[in-house]
């Protein structure tokens, strides 16, 4: 059994003991979190062997890198192969494979890809080399966006030119209803992403309890906030309600971070967005406003993004979805590996499949 030292031993023992109270006798229990860090807070400590067989945790598109789509790749795949532009780009992005190979595979080729830990980095690197094109890939949830947002209006403060983004940000609560309205995807209740619902706020996930039925706490990362929100789930559940609850009030507010909020609605706007084997689906991402068109990568290039597609007997789209676990899909351990990755999943430090891949027998 996981032991968690230097942890409350004595607050997760009675955590563990009201869990198993609560769903004694219950149905199977089906709570998905939608957040990778999460999942891989949940497979590392061996949050699963702890709980009741009839407590499943399942892994959703919590993953930024494993939803966005392969159009999205081959375009930046291809503004790597272009002469005077350098693509900027969180160190995940730079191994997906693409249609057409990955950014690493244009990086070998001579393509400029450069890792940068923020936005910041990569416009601070527009300014110093104002000879090239420089372009950021804007992908993640509400998470990241409020910093993309700040670096493209500090762009035009300092009047930077050679700065663009290829928008790729994804919005957390459509993602959630998409995955409620299709009926193969059985849900009971949501642990909702902690990173996510700061700037958002718990009070985002209302509609999600009132229009669907389903419970949603936010929790923290800790292996003690992840159990402590199991169980107000699992309460609820056995109750019959469907409420919104917070146990990560530490960092969570109900109304979320208004200025970030703020920033994120003076860029941006909410467009129909498609998602890697989900589907296009309405107010799922972002787009620039009219007035901020200029810092549009996409534009600027003349690409497209929204094009989609699966390797073959690649269940990528269908982990992220909750519907298959990794060891349900033929190639995971075999021919896609973290060494050779066929699909995002097992590339992302956040992917289900690197999870599982990583920690073996205590994922399960």
């Amino acid at each position: 059994m996981k032991t968690f030292s230097g942890l409350n031993s004595e607050r997760i023992d009675a955590l563990l003991a009201s869990i198993r109270s609560v769903c004694e006798g219950l149905a199977e229990i089906r709570l998905m979190e939608v957040c990778g860090t999460h999942t891989v807070s949940i497979f590392r400590s061996g949050i699963r062997s702890l709980l009741p067989k009839n407590v499943r945790l399942i892994s959703g598109p919590g993953c930024p890198v494993c939803v966005t789509p392969s159009g999205y790749l081959d375009a930046a795949c291809n503004l790597a192969g272009r002469s005077g532009v350098t693509v900027c780009t969180y160190g995940d992005m730079v191994r997906v494979p693409g249609t057409d190979g990955s950014l690493a595979d244009h990086r070998a080729q001579g393509g400029d890809v450069r890792v940068v830990y923020s936005v910041r980095d990569a416009l601070r690197y527009a300014m110093d080399t104002p000879d090239k094109e420089v372009v950021f890939l804007a992908i993640g949830f509400e998470t990241t966006a409020p910093a993309t947002a700040s670096a493209i209006l500090e762009a035009r403060r300092s009047d930077v030119k050679n700065f663009s983004v290829l928008e790729g940000h994804k919005l957390v609560v459509p993602a959630m209803r998409t995955l409620l309205s299709d009926p193969s995807t059985a849900l009971d209740g949501f642990i909702c992403p902690g990173h996510v619902s700061v700037v958002i706020g718990s009070a985002a996930y209302k509609p999600i309890s009132r229009e669907y039925g389903k419970p949603c706490v936010v929790a923290g990362f800790e292996p003690i906030q992840i159990l402590a929100c199991v169980e107000r789930l699992a309460m609820q559940v056995r109750e019959g309600r469907a409420d919104v609850e917070n146990v990560y009030q530490v960092a969570v507010k109900e109304e979320g971070n208004v200025v970030a909020m703020q920033r994120i609605e003076e860029v941006f706007q909410p467009a129909a967005a498609t998602w890697r084997a989900m589907g296009s689906f309405p107010d799922s991402g972002l787009k620039l406003r009219q007035s901020y068109q200029e810092f549009d990568a996409a534009r600027r290039f003349g690409l497209k993004t929204d094009g989609d597609y699966e390797p073959p007997a690649c269940r990528c789209g269908d982990v992220i979805q909750g519907k298959v676990e990794p060891l349900e899909c033929a190639l995971f351990g075999k021919t896609c590996t973290t060494t050779h990755p066929i699909g995002p999943c097992m590339v992302s430090s956040e992917g289900t499949c690197a999870a599982w891949f990583k920690y073996g027998s205590v994922a399960r």
